[in-house]
């Protein structure tokens, strides 16, 4: 059986980890990425460069690589394809190959930030100031009704690409301007062209400390576990430094998501904590940059994606069941290409 891992980019860890689930069973681990200059596309066992994914060929290009390479399951690294996978799921199916990823109106609400804000008022989880409009940011300000500090970002971004910290009125305006001008040059400029004028989010400050969460289900969508990692260092938009912490009241956070959008396998959630409530940031459906530390304390999604593919039952307790105190930190490897 091979699996094919798509918009890899630079999570090398990642691809070894599907490797150590599949090589035993003689299956490879086959890797997409539009960019050759990747890290974990060089440490898959079959590398290819693929189209990006926004191009109008990508979905053919999958379904034909996919059929022709005995491909029994796609999972995507990044926000990039998503929304495109999603929509293709119940047509590969049909071809016996699953889409590991969450139904359209996950993926599209999760890519949305004003979707995810809409999404935890609806249901009622706390929230922190979102405007998409300038003057009716500044309006709510001259009220009372929100203040500073804001970050300014992309609608739709990812990495933290284009995020600011707004201290002031003239922070604000200038970065809001800006952040709509830098958008042009990111991956976001193709959902920009949906609501050009709503591209920019200003969302007020998180209260507390922040937590990443990796809540796992099986790919039904039914919940096995929740990890919930303490971050202690961040770098470009990603966990660098993490501790895994036993707290039930995220966990039990974990379970309602999961209860709630029924996504399979990995859904990684960005939550602060105030000692009362908790703020969720984001959601991203697939594995996040958290996970490694989550695996490095005994969980093994990897494996378990395997065994469910191929029908088998798995050990909840030893697959699922998380070491806690195991800290982590990412280092930096060199990873060379082979002929």
């Amino acid at each position: 059986m091979n699996i094919l891992l798509t918009c890899v980019g630079r999570r090398n860890y990642l691809v070894d980890f599907f490797k150590e689930a599949l090589h035993p069973l003689g299956g490879k681990v086959h890797a997409f990425n539009s960019d050759s200059a990747s890290a974990a596309l060089w440490q898959a066992d079959v590398p290819v460069v693929s189209p990006f994914a926004h191009d109008p060929l990508y979905p053919e290009f999958l379904e034909n690589y996919c059929t022709r390479h005995d491909i029994r399951a796609v999972i995507s690294f990044m926000d990039v394809d998503l929304c495109i996978l999603s929509g293709l799921k119940e047509k590969f199916s049909q071809l016996g190959i699953t889409i590991i990823v969450a139904d359209p109106w996950v993926t599209e609400m999760a890519e949305d930030k004003f979707l995810t804000h809409q999404f935890l008022v609806k249901h009622q989880f706390p929230v922190v100031p979102h405007f998409i409009n300038l003057d009716v940011a500044m309006e709510a300000i001259h009220k009372g009704e929100a203040s500073f500090p804001f970050y300014v970002k992309p609608r739709w971004g990812m990495g933290s690409i284009a995020v600011f910290k707004a201290e002031n009125e003239r922070d604000l305006s200038f970065y809001f301007y800006k952040t709509q001008q830098m958008i042009s040059g990111t991956f976001t400029r193709y959902e920009m062209a949906k609501e050009e004028y709503g591209s920019v989010l200003i969302q007020g400050l998180c209260p507390g400390k922040e937590y990443g969460l990796d809540i796992i289900n099986d790919l039904d969508g039914q919940h096995m576990v929740t990890v919930v990692k303490q971050k202690l260092a961040m770098r470009s938009g990603e966990t660098d430094k993490a501790i895994i912490v036993k707290h039930e009241s995220l966990e039990k956070l974990g379970a309602e998501i999961a209860a709630l959008t029924r996504h399979p396998a990995n859904m990684d959630v960005d939550v602060f904590w105030d000692g009362e409530k908790a703020y969720i940031l984001e959601f991203n459906p697939r594995f996040g940059g958290g996970y490694p530390f989550s695996h490095a304390a005994g969980i093994n999604l990897p494996k378990a994606i395997v065994a469910w593919l191929r029908n088998e039952p798995i050990d909840k307790k030893e697959l699922f069941t998380p070491k806690y105190g195991v800290e982590g930190m990412k280092g930096i490897s060199i990873i060379v290409k082979s002929e």
